[in-house]
């Protein structure tokens, strides 16, 4: 590897590869997890080890996917087995095939542990080890002390050594047994190793296993890197018992992913690196910011360009050194728009003057009730109440004078959707401060939908502000301030902000026209 990668692309290896050709498989038809995404700024693929507690590669001291099943009740899962066993029964163990494959294409290869991750019954779980199976007194909650809906009561309890043992066990065969370019430890997926009352000593242990993992790296092979994602808060990381700050300290860590949304991979501009950033500086460690495309509004399953657009450029202006682009497989098969996003990603220069949208995460139709990392938290949806103002960030990178100075700026709207409101409510809204005019407002009545492009929500309006210059946002921090002034007294159910975006529209030079939007391609369906 010549250089730090600025995007690292995580390919789970299975939603976009082996879940989707039948069986058996052709090696062609693997090699694609690489082939897909050369030429592009992409520089580094993370590759997923399977499920964590079993693997889809050929091991000696870890445990085939689906090897401990008779019966299936989950047939992708059956077809994962099926793919993989035929491939290592051919000598084409699907592990190597993408590790030499990256390697004959020159793109630099990281495969990736899901660590932590809790257990099922044996009939449903068919991803399963028997080691977890026969192992159940090694878990979080094996003592039988914690309440049932307990974070990561199944979870392995990283407290015992043969916890420990077996996790490294695998890591260490993979170093051993391929030609890659580091290892990454994908922390973040369930963040919880140890019982609640015994984080404090387990923080110690931890640290100890993450430098175990680094000596191992680097003797696999000096340039070998350790790339470890966790949650995007230190101090979460820190009370699930994850503390960075130490790693950094060691020099055990050579890389760092910063993420929100682990499991229901929500897009969100909004979260902030830069704690992060600053805990890295000086150290030789890299930040990379988890950036994610999946919106799941009811109108977009996948974040628009101009979506992406405004979360990278405000990661960017964080300081971080680079993005891991995590669960982008929903955009399989990859077309045009998937290939444009990438070519613009790793220049914020590049995005500064074009289109953007500005979202801050809400209930979704998958995720009514999204679940956070720890130490992170959601600023949507917020219940109104009469006279209380509703505050919500909405941070920025754009500069928008010095673009107006060059004529580059088209328009800038506001857009705020509130649930359960009528005709007869009472709302104001300031940005920053200022009060947004009556004049610059268009009401959207949403109260009954008949359809929508993906799934209905309830009863609302959208307030959407074309904002003028004088209420145009500031680079940095925005405030929007909602305050419901008049309740309609015949309605009961609670009034809530549920979507705030703020959209910025750009000309392609001074005085120049507007593309047409059927020139665009997919986009946000126009009306809001």
């Amino acid at each position: 590897m010549n250089s730090a990668p600025k995007l690292m692309f995580y390919h789970d290896g299975r939603h976009p590869l082996i879940y989707m050709y039948e069986p058996p498989m052709q090696k062609e038809e693997y090699e694609s997890g690489v082939d897909e995404l050369l030429g592009t700024p992409v520089d580094a693929l993370m590759f997923c080890l399977g499920d964590g507690r079993t693997v889809l590669h050929d091991t000696e001291v870890g445990e085939l996917w689906g090897h401990n099943v008779r019966k299936w009740s989950h047939v992708i899962f059956r077809r994962a087995h099926q793919n993989a066993k035929h491939l290592i029964g051919k000598g084409q163990d699907p592990l190597r095939i993408v590790s030499e494959r990256a390697r004959q294409k020159g793109l630099p290869f990281y495969p990736t542990l899901l660590v932590q991750q809790g257990r099922g019954d044996r009939e449903t779980d068919v991803r399963c080890s028997d080691f977890r199976f026969d192992n159940a007194h090694l878990e979080i909650g094996a003592n039988g002390d914690l309440a049932p809906d307990t974070p990561g009561l199944t979870c392995l309890d990283f407290k015992h050594e043969s916890v420990r043992d077996e996790r490294f066990a695998l890591i260490e065969e993979t170093l051993k047994n391929y030609d890659v370019d580091g290892f990454e430890l994908q922390l973040n997926y369930q963040p919880h190793y140890f019982h609640p009352d015994e984080v404090d000593r387990g923080r110690v242990l931890m640290t100890g296993w993450v430098r175990r993992v680094h000596r191992a790296v680097k003797k696999s092979g000096r340039n070998r890197e350790l790339v470890i994602r966790i949650p995007a808060s230190l101090q979460g990381c820190f009370d699930v018992g994850l503390d960075v700050r130490e790693w950094l300290k060691l020099g055990i860590v050579d890389a760092l992913i910063g993420q929100k949304f682990s499991g229901p991979e929500l897009h969100d501009p909004g979260v902030d690196f830069r704690p992060l950033v600053k805990a890295a500086e000086g150290t030789g460690c890299r930040i990379y910011a988890a950036l994610q495309s999946h919106l799941d509004s009811d109108r977009l399953c996948e974040a628009s360009i101009e979506m992406i657009r405004a979360a990278a450029c405000n990661y960017w202006a964080q300081g971080v050194d680079g993005f891991y682009l995590a669960h982008w497989f929903n955009h399989w098969p990859y077309q045009a728009e998937f290939y444009e996003i990438l070519r613009e990603l790793p220049d914020p220069e590049i995005m500064a003057p074009k289109d953007k949208i500005y979202t801050v995460p809400t209930e979704t139709g998958r995720y009514p009730n999204p679940t956070l990392e720890p130490g992170l938290d959601m600023d949507l949806p917020a219940p109104l109440a009469t006279g209380e103002p509703v505050s919500v960030p909405i941070p920025i990178s754009d500069d928008l004078p010095r673009w107006n100075r060059a004529r580059r700026v088209h328009e800038i709207l506001l857009r705020v959707r509130i649930m359960n409101t009528t005709e007869l409510d009472r709302l104001s809204f300031k940005l920053n401060g200022k009060p947004l005019p009556e004049g610059l407002l268009r009401r959207i009545n949403e109260m009954y939908r008949m359809s929508a492009p993906r799934y209905r929500t309830g009863s609302g309006y959208w307030f959407v502000f074309r904002l003028d210059r004088d209420h145009w946002p500031r680079k940095g921090k925005n405030s929007l301030q909602i305050i419901l002034d008049k309740r309609d007294k015949a309605v009961l159910p609670q009034i809530y902000v549920r979507d705030v975006e703020l959209e910025i529209r750009y000309l392609m030079g001074r005085n120049y026209h507007r593309i047409p939007e059927h020139d665009l391609g997919p986009r946000i369906p126009s009306g809001i």
